[in-house]
């Protein structure tokens, strides 16, 4: 009989992948639930109710996670993780999955700490397992308080967490950063002497959308001119499905582009598939204006770190390069390239 796997491990993948293919976030849930109520037993106490018949007894355990369960103690791969590992994720054609294979990182990621549902250290071990050498953990600025957004005292704390789990991880690191709110004005919605500190600094815009193009290609030229800044996060700020379904923001493109380009910023590509911002047609003009391009998963959970390969797939279709990509350098070029923009 083959020795027991872990079946905490195994009911977390399951939430990872099925995060991964978008399924229900009730399903996400059950499996993560049950794999945190699993962590809190004893090896003993968790064979003795596998061998009696009380695992459904512990909150959150049904009939498909006990079943999970049984089968890692087992030692067989979990029939549920078997057929997600076989079907998980769409094919990246040829050119998108050279993209892929060149990414070290991601510059655009949420934890518990705004709006995120996975604490900085679920992330940076999904991350991990992804083969990332990075990973810059961004949480929302103050003004954002839908989201939970980060005061500066908060985010200050946030960066001795994030240097001790550094040691502890390395060599993966986790980079400091925020995703600052850009303001009507063009500035930037977090202290400068702050900002100085982080690694990478996404700005992106999350009210006053439906400004006239003037002013909004004034407020995102502004921002691009921030040494601060080093991204520019879902330009246009749309959202292609759901309650939010929202149309894109109206500005100048290409006055914005040679502005990313001019003040050597990248544009990001947003992987979330609600989002898949820029639009094909913009991208096609960012490249076509020598603009870098940063592509992120902008995850909120660990599986939706996966979902890079969208970004991937729209890169390639519209003319992006490695070259072009700044989370294709490593963790040393890119802090070197972010640390240029305060020069």
């Amino acid at each position: 009989m083959p020795p027991p796997r872990d079946p905490v491990a195994d009911l977390k993948r399951i939430a990872f992948l099925l995060e991964a293919a978008q399924e229900p976030g009730y399903r996400v849930r059950a499996f993560r639930n049950t794999a945190t109520t699993l962590a809190g037993l004893t090896a003993d106490e968790l064979m003795r109710r596998a061998a009696n018949g009380t695992l459904r007894e512990l909150p959150g355990v049904g009939e498909v996670t006990e079943r999970t369960i049984l089968e890692s103690l087992r030692g067989e791969e979990p029939v549920y993780l078997r057929r997600l590992e076989s079907t998980g994720g769409r094919p990246l054609d040829e050119g998108a999955a050279e993209l892929r294979a060149a990414l070290r990182g991601d510059c655009h990621a949420h934890t518990i700490a705004s709006d995120g549902g996975a604490s900085i250290r679920d992330m940076a071990e999904a991350a991990i397992e992804l083969g990332h050498e990075y990973l810059a953990i961004t949480d929302h600025s103050p003004r954002l308080t839908v989201a939970n957004g980060l005061t500066t005292d908060r985010l200050v704390a946030q960066l001795d967490e994030i240097a001790a789990l550094n040691a502890e991880l390395a060599p993966f690191r986790l980079l400091t950063g925020i995703e600052v709110d850009i303001n009507e004005d063009g500035s930037l919605d977090q202290e400068p002497e702050v900002l100085a500190r982080l690694d990478v600094v996404v700005g992106s815009l999350h009210s006053a959308l439906r400004s006239e193009a003037r002013a909004m290609t004034v407020r995102m030229v502004t921002a691009l001119a921030n040494p601060h800044l080093d991204i520019l996060g879902h330009c246009t700020g749309r959202m292609k499905t759901g309650k939010r379904s929202r149309p894109e923001s109206a500005f100048d493109a290409e006055i914005v582009f040679a502005a990313a380009a001019r003040f050597d910023k990248a544009v990001e590509i947003n992987s979330r598939p609600e989002r898949l911002d820029p639009p094909k047609r913009l991208l096609r003009l960012a490249v076509e204006a020598g603009c870098r391009v940063a592509i992120d998963s902008d995850a909120h959970t660990p599986g939706q770190l996966f979902w890079q390969g969208n970004g991937c797939e729209r890169g390639f279709l519209c003319g992006v390069t490695a070259p072009m990509i700044v989370n294709a350098l490593d963790a040393d070029e890119l802090l070197a390239w972010t640390v240029s923009h305060g020069a």
